[in-house]
C-alpha cells in the first residue's frame, strides 16, 4: 500500500467513526440536554468535515505532473491540512463560547447512563483511530494523516474530561462542564496553530531543515574528485524537497567523467533520502591556480 492509498482508507475509516459518533451522539445530546455532549457533537460534526476534505486534499495531492503542474500536485496536502486546522480552531472557539455563557446559565441537564456509555464508546473508537492513523502517519509521512491523527488524539482527550463532567453531574456539580470545555479547546487550539504554521511554512517554500541538508553535505563529501559545493537551495514540493546546488571538479577531468559523478550523486542522494524527490546538480570545472616561484641565484 503506497502513501495515496493508505491516506485515503484513514479518511474513509475516520469518516465512517465520525458519522456513526455523531448520530449517536446527537441523539443522546437531545434528549440528555448536557452541554458537554452538544460540544462534542458539534465536534463530530467538523470532524466529518476534515474526513471529506483528507479524502480531496489526498486525491488531489496523489496526480503526478502534467503541463501544468510541472512538479506535481503534492502541496494539495498542505492546503488541505491548513483548511483543516482552520476548521478545528473555529469548533473550539464555538465551544469557549458556549463553556463560557455556561457559567451565567447553569446547563443543569439529567443525569443519564448513556451518557457515560456514549462517552465510553467514543474514547474507544477515536484511540483506535488515533493509533492506526499515527502508524500510517510514521510510515508514509502525509500531513494530511497527521492532522487526522491529531483530531483523533484531541477527541479522546475531549471525551475523557467530558466523561469526568456527566459523573461529576451524578453529583449535582455542573460547573465543571464549562470548565472542561474551556481548557480542551484551548489545548485543540494550541495543536492546531502548530498544524496550520507547518502547513503555511511548506507553502511559502520554507527551506529544508538542517538535519536532512546535513545529510545531503555529507554524501556530497564521499566524492573526492567534487572540490566544492556552491549555491544550495532547497524547494518543498509537497512532503518532499527538491534540491539543486553547483560542484565544482577538477580542470583536468573529462567532459564524461564529470557527467558520471554528477548522475551517481544524484541517484545516491535520491535513494538513501526520502525527504528529496529531485536532486539537480550544475557542474563547473575548477580551475588549479598554480604559483610560480622563480629563485633568483
Amino acid at each position: 500500500m503506497d502513501r495515496f492509498k493508505s491516506t485515503k482508507m484513514v479518511s474513509i475509516f475516520s469518516g465512517l467513526g465520525n458519522i456513526i459518533l455523531f448520530l449517536i451522539k446527537g441523539i443522546i445530546s437531545f434528549y440528555s440536554n448536557s452541554l458537554a455532549m452538544m460540544a462534542d457533537t458539534i465536534n463530530s460534526l467538523g470532524d466529518i468535515l476534515s474526513s471529506i476534505m483528507t479524502f480531496i486534499g489526498n486525491k488531489i495531492s496523489s496526480k503526478k505532473a502534467d503541463h501544468d503542474h510541472h512538479l506535481g500536485h503534492g502541496k494539495a496536502e498542505y492546503i488541505y491540512s491548513l483548511l483543516i486546522s482552520v476548521v478545528m480552531i473555529i469548533m473550539s472557539l464555538k465551544v469557549i463560547k458556549s463553556s463560557i455563557l455556561s457559567f451565567w446559565n447553569i446547563n443543569n441537564y439529567d443525569f443519564s447512563i448513556y451518557l457515560i456509555v456514549v462517552c465510553l464508546v467514543t474514547i474507544f473508537v477515536k484511540f483506535g483511530l488515533y493509533i492506526y492513523s499515527s502508524k500510517m502517519y510514521k510510515r508514509y509521512n502525509n500531513i494530511l494523516v497527521k492532522s487526522v491523527s491529531i483530531d483523533h488524539r484531541n477527541d479522546c482527550i475531549l471525551t475523557l474530561f467530558n466523561l469526568i463532567a456527566v459523573i461529576c453531574s451524578y453529583y449535582n456539580i455542573y460547573f465543571i462542564d464549562g470548565i472542561v470545555g474551556i481548557i480542551i479547546s484551548c489545548w485543540i487550539i494550541y495543536s492546531a496553530i502548530r498544524l496550520f504554521i507547518q502547513s503555511y511554512d511548506v507553502l511559502m517554500d520554507k527551506a529544508m531543515d538542517n538535519m536532512s541538508v546535513e545529510k545531503v553535505l555529507k554524501i556530497i563529501n564521499t566524492y573526492p574528485d567534487i572540490k566544492k559545493v556552491t549555491h544550495f537551495n532547497t524547494t518543498p514540493v509537497g512532503y518532499q524537497y527538491q534540491i539543486s546546488f553547483t560542484i565544482f571538479v577538477d580542470g583536468n577531468m573529462s567532459t564524461f567523467d564529470s557527467h558520471e559523478i554528477a548522475n551517481k550523486l544524484e541517484k545516491e542522494i535520491t535513494s538513501k533520502i526520502d525527504e528529496i524527490y529531485l536532486t539537480i546538480i550544475k557542474k563547473k570545472i575548477k580551475k588549479m591556480n598554480y604559483t610560480l616561484l622563480m629563485i633568483q641565484k
